[in-house]
């Protein structure tokens, strides 16, 4: 999944952008339409630079490369795009044959102050990212709300009743009541990228608590 929008370089004759690799977390990646191998490079945690793959072609792509790449993508709309590709100083995406679930999702974007916002609000003294403090709030949420307990008492599925309340919270945190579900969960998929192990995995085993209470009732 892209995670910001693709950008033209000028150091070299490419474009960028930022993406979850497979290796975990997000990077920077460069296309350049007269080599193969894209440049690819994960993004320190500790200093914020970019660093490169072995296997990235340091003649094609060189440090000034990455480093505009970096300063061009920062703050920008996070949405999902098609492969990507230089030709000729414009970016074309790669259209499949046929029209498949994924090329609707496309159209999905979510701007980078909502989502900033909603990184702030779950940060930690530190300036980090807490899924603690995420799943507590909202199951702090899901006992005092009144719809969610309807919600569990008719039996509602748990992914229905935790998209109520991501989907709730999410738009009290940027102000944007216009926010769409699709929205709140790119959102959901982004913050993901970072945990493993998920980043609902506390608030998901509360829904299915209380949905278990309420069958037994």
């Amino acid at each position: 999944m892209i995670r910001t929008s693709v950008v033209t370089l000028t150091v070299i004759p490419a474009v960028a952008y930022r993406q979850k690799l497979t290796s975990g977390g997000s990077g920077i990646v460069i296309v350049r339409g007269d080599a193969k191998q894209p440049g690819i490079a994960s993004i320190s945690k500790t200093s914020g630079e970019a660093i490169p793959t072995a296997n990235t072609p340091a003649d094609k792509y060189p440090a000034e490369a990455f480093a505009e790449a970096m300063a061009l993508t920062a703050g920008l709309t996070y949405k999902k795009l098609g492969a990507v590709r230089y030709v000729e100083t414009k970016v074309e995406e790669e259209k499949p044959v046929e029209e498949e679930p994924e090329l609707k999702e496309a159209a999905v974007v979510v701007s980078s102050k909502d989502y900033k916002a909603v990184v702030k609000k779950y940060s930690d003294k530190a300036g980090k990212l807490s899924y603690d403090l995420l799943n507590r709030d909202l199951i702090k949420f899901a006992h005092t709300s009144s719809k969610v307990r309807s919600m569990i008492a008719a039996k509602e599925s748990e992914k229905a009743i935790r998209d109520y309340a991501t989907g709730t919270k999410f738009r009290n945190i940027t102000g944007n009541r216009k926010l769409t579900d699709e929205q709140v969960a790119l959102i959901s998929e982004l913050l993901d990228e970072v945990s493993p192990k998920g980043v609902y995995k506390e608030f998901n085993a509360e829904i299915r608590a209380l949905l278990k209470a309420a069958k037994k009732a």
